[in-house]
């Protein structure tokens, strides 16, 4: 199913859909403290519309469409390799260059925007996982299951050592999981202060995100997300080109089974208290794998609309410009919650933090349809194509990077 331009219109639109769900994924990470998007204990209640606005975003969203991004990621790495390969450009060259200029954005992105920025990781991981692009599908999904695993096991690995940490080590590790008051409140104050003061907050938690937890878990997923996501896409299922059966299986088997696993997973983090231990042996197995799941699920629903839907024109078009839709997700999160803009940074509750991201995905789609009538090219799109070859593109031009060098 492809669209002028060489572009495969159930891929843009799964680009969209992972977009668009990322912002009800991020939204917790924008509006309040960084603990309590992996503790729901840390700051607010979980009672009535909260709670279902927590457990709905939990289970549906939160890392679910990350995930998504990441395997169609994967196979763009396919994509381009092949088109570059066919043109008689030099691919590894032109994909460095690309990374690189994924990771000069990415770093601006995390250190002046957003410290939960994924796009860093990203541009490592496709660096690390582009030479196994030639892999047949089957190796390619056994090797990114098992790049997967390393980032549970860490965790697990954690779990099981921390009983012998020393005091000092472990205090800090759960001073990190529960915050104490006077920390939470500072994090606020510098949130809610102009852009200079979230600089306090912002840039080390951005460094501890791109060192310490990218070694630990996100490089180790990212990899195998990347590596299953091209595995689908040589399989044709990225390209909603298999039958409706296969795509009514993987929906009912991944929902009918990552849902009940993250599910037991918060029934066992809520009656063992939200203890820090046992929130790793949860999340790096239920969440982690049952994550997994429920993403190839939205994958499996979305193929089925690619087949059913004439005309994907919207979700595609998000797709197109997905990197800038994804930049301009938090631009606008960050004017709503951030004291350089509205200043409501931990002033609303978790189900209001839902209406807003429903908000931010409207004026996403809106933007994303009337931009795509116009230009090729998103600006960040633009941008990082304008660096990986060296020289400026028309935003107006041929949308893919072969089409555009041959100009």
């Amino acid at each position: 199913m492809s669209v002028p331009g060489g572009r495969i219109a159930s891929l843009d639109a799964l680009r969209g859909v992972a977009v668009l769900g990322i912002a009800v994924a991020n939204v917790p990470s924008f509006a309040t403290v960084a603990a309590a998007r992996a503790n729901p204990l840390v700051r607010g209640d979980l009672k009535g519309y909260n709670c279902w606005a927590w457990l709905v975003s939990y289970t549906l969203f939160d890392g679910r469409f990350t995930a998504i991004y990441g395997m169609t990621f994967g196979a763009s790495l396919v994509i381009l390799a092949d088109r570059y390969g066919r043109a008689g450009q030099p691919v590894s060259r032109l994909h460095l260059r690309r990374m690189v200029g994924l990771l000069a954005l990415g770093l601006l992105h995390a250190y002046l925007i957003w410290y939960g920025d994924v796009l860093v990781v990203l541009a490592i991981a496709g660096t690390l996982a582009f030479r196994y692009h030639g892999l047949k599908p089957r190796r390619l999904l056994i090797l990114g299951i098992a790049v997967m695993a390393l980032g549970s096991f860490v965790a697990l690995d954690v779990a099981w050592r921390m009983p012998s940490w020393p005091p000092g080590k472990l205090a800090r590790a759960e001073e990190k999981w529960m915050p104490p008051a006077d920390t939470v409140q500072r994090e606020i104050e510098s949130y809610r202060a102009g852009w200079r003061g979230q600089m306090t907050h912002r840039v080390p938690t951005a460094l501890e995100r791109q060192t310490t937890d990218l070694v630990a878990r996100s490089l180790w997923q990212m990899m195998g997300l990347m590596f299953i996501g091209m595995a689908l896409f040589k399989w044709g299922i990225l390209s909603a080109a298999r039958s409706p059966r296969v795509y009514g299986a993987l929906a009912t088997g991944g929902f009918g089974l990552g849902v009940p696993m993250i599910l037991y997973g918060v029934g066992e983090n809520i009656a063992a208290g939200w203890t820090l231990r046992h929130a790793l042996v949860i999340d790096g197995i239920l969440g982690y794998w049952g994550g997994l799941l429920v993403g190839v699920g939205w994958i499996g629903v979305t193929m089925l609309v690619c087949q059913r839907v004439q005309r994907l024109d919207i979700l595609a078009a998000v797709g197109r410009v997905s990197l800038t839709n994804y930049l301009l997700e938090s631009l606008l999160f960050t004017t709503i919650f951030y004291g350089h803009g509205l200043g409501l940074f931990a002033r609303i509750d978790r189900a209001g933090q839902l209406v807003i991201a429903l908000g931010v995905a409207a004026v996403v789609l809106v933007n994303s349809v009337i931009w795509t009538r116009y230009f090729a090219l998103g600006p960040a799109e633009w941008a990082w194509r304008s660096l990986a070859l060296g020289r400026r593109v028309p935003m107006r031009g041929p949308a893919d990077l072969v089409s555009a060098r041959a100009r």
